[in-house]
């Protein structure tokens, strides 16, 4: 299950039990409603609850990153799980994007916001 919050260029995505292919499908419109109406896109990705998520999800990501290379600006991760760092790691092959991996969602905002380096 997901939640999701738009603000301006900022998509704001909280991951709660299984991630499924479904919950992604939902991420992506918005994405692409941002994309077409705001530009590049800001996105803050808190997989805090994040259980897991299915096979199907994985390769939806990477096929939708490769497509919209370029539509992404900044990616901030919220997790504790070092696998989730690895594959943020890993998906930097996929986007243009800074992307940063945090502990904590309010040091993850402040970033976005460019209140720190």
């Amino acid at each position: 299950m997901i939640a999701i919050n738009v603000s301006g260029k900022q998509i704001s995505v909280s991951v709660m039990g299984e991630f499924t292919l479904s919950d992604y499908r939902e991420f992506e419109q918005y994405v692409l409603h941002n994309i077409q109406f705001e530009g590049g896109v800001n996105l803050l990705l808190d997989l805090r609850d994040m259980v897991s998520y299915t096979l199907d999800v994985a390769w939806e990501e990477i096929r939708f990153s490769r497509e919209h290379r370029y539509d992404f600006r900044q990616i901030a991760v919220v997790t504790n799980d070092e696998w989730l760092v690895w594959i943020a790691w890993i998906n930097r092959l996929f986007t243009d994007a800074e992307i940063r991996v945090f502990d904590e969602p309010g040091i993850a905002q402040d970033w976005l916001d460019g209140r720190m380096a």
